[in-house]
């Protein structure tokens, strides 16, 4: 349902994604940036495009456009800035890959020796876990939060928690009844998801560029609640589709370590 890819990449050379990146100043106030992606088999999609201040005092940052969520710890980097091809598992089944918001971002970093950040994000709620919006206003709004800093010369770490809520509408998937025949279903109701990440990083006094090791983990739950429309061709000409209460819990997670010897 949530359209991320579930399965291993094909084996073998590819070429993967291409990305266009352009970004410049607008104004002493705001900057402009927009990534293009370019996909091997064909076709450009618009990945990130953005305005951002630049002068906004107190700590205080504004963003506006297209941009991945904040939430987490994975999902606001770029496929090319992971340690692995693939995203994990979750990310696929919750979020699609990767969730893009179009909306605004505000964003404060505490003045603070202690890491600090906190923002809120308000969107269309046009992708899962929501979908099938089809108005004006705020289709969903997501909320988080990070700390870090260092542990001596070696360490350093950072730890978040998350909260995303969409109100999908008519959010249709492809399934099959039955009979293996394939049709649509679709969503409406509400969708809670929380996230908790961490991350620890070492390398020898602060040095990355021999030798470093990375541990990171994040761990999701997504609660949905609404009805369900179902359709079943094995049914009645007439009746062939029921639309009922549906409840889910989903929880999911993953840990990861990459290790650089030399």
């Amino acid at each position: 349902p949530s359209g991320g890819e579930v399965a291993p990449a094909r084996r073998g050379f590819s070429l993967g994604e291409s990305e266009l990146f352009m970004s410049a100043n607008i104004d002493p106030y705001f900057r402009g940036v927009v990534i293009a992606a370019i996909a091997p088999e064909g076709g450009i999609e618009v990945e990130e495009g953005y305005f951002q201040t630049l002068a906004l005092e107190n700590g205080l940052t504004l963003k506006g456009g297209r941009f991945f969520s904040g939430l987490g710890y994975l999902n606001e980097q770029h496929q090319h800035a992971w340690d692995f091809r693939d995203a994990p598992l979750v990310y696929k089944a919750f979020l699609g890959n990767q969730l893009k918001q179009d909306g605004v971002q505000l964003k404060w970093l505490a003045p603070t020796d202690l890491f600090m950040e906190v923002g809120a994000e308000l969107a269309g709620g046009d992708r899962f876990p929501g979908g099938g919006n089809n108005k004006n206003g705020v289709g969903g709004y997501a909320l988080f939060g990070h700390v870090g800093g260092d542990i001596g010369d070696s360490y350093a770490w950072r730890a978040g928690a998350s909260y995303l809520k969409m109100s999908p509408s008519n959010r249709t998937y492809q399934d099959v009844d039955a009979l293996g025949n394939a049709v649509t279903n679709a969503f409406s109701g509400s969708a809670k998801l929380w996230i908790a990440d961490a991350v620890l990083k070492w390398s020898p006094n602060g040095n990355a560029t021999y030798r470093n090791f990375k541990l990171q983990g994040e761990y999701f739950r997504l609660k949905q609640d609404g009805t369900l429309t179902y359709n079943d061709s094995a049914g009645s000409a007439v009746f062939n589709s029921v639309t009922g209460a549906l409840q889910t819990d989903q929880s999911g997670y993953y840990l990861q370590g990459a290790w650089q010897f030399y």
